[in-house]
């Protein structure tokens, strides 16, 4: 959620039997949205197979959005222009050289004051500087689906499959805490 209230979410096709096949999906894409205040919905992003997680820049200048495709296992960052959506996007970071035997793909992320990304998937949560580059991975030794930063900010908490997991971290990560 921006500071404004804007809200920014994706609509993968998961819990569909035969995902974009199933007969009960509405949309012809997987979409990234904005929810604005006012209750307007506008589809921002429809060129992505698996859009998933979403987060945003500190400055609020940027929109990160993971893919959750095994062919494509990326995030892609948008510049936000409120007037048209959001430009055209371009891969941020390639998740590909780090999928891991316990497997895994990108999925929810959480962003930290100082603008690092983590990245919740393969073989627990990389950490991604601003400029994209992997510093690292909390390895937890089987996929990891999400990350939050809670408690007085600096507690990374992961979900990595049948686990909960709460790691100290030395950056303090956004949000209301």
């Amino acid at each position: 959620e921006a500071s404004d209230g804007t809200v920014y979410f994706t609509d993968p096709p998961y819990g569909f039997e035969g995902l974009n096949s199933s007969p009960l999906k509405e949309m012809s894409v997987n979409g990234v949205y904005r929810l604005d205040p006012d209750g307007q919905i506008i589809r921002l992003v429809d060129d992505m197979t698996f859009p998933n997680g979403v987060v945003l820049s500190p400055d609020e200048r940027w929109l990160y959005v993971s893919q959750s495709d095994p062919n494509a296992p990326l995030v892609r960052r948008f510049e936000l222009a409120r007037a048209t959506g959001v430009g055209d996007g371009e891969t941020w970071f390639d998740a590909q050289p780090f999928m891991h035997e316990v497997g895994g793909l990108p999925d929810g992320m959480a962003v930290a004051a100082s603008g690092h990304v983590f990245l919740a998937g393969p073989g627990g949560v990389l950490v991604v500087s601003p400029a994209g580059e992997c510093l690292g991975r909390i390895f937890t030794g089987r996929p990891s689906a999400n990350c939050a930063f809670g408690e007085d900010g600096r507690t990374l908490f992961i979900t990595a499959q049948d686990r909960l997991l709460a790691v100290r971290t030395k950056v303090t990560g956004l949000g209301r805490f």
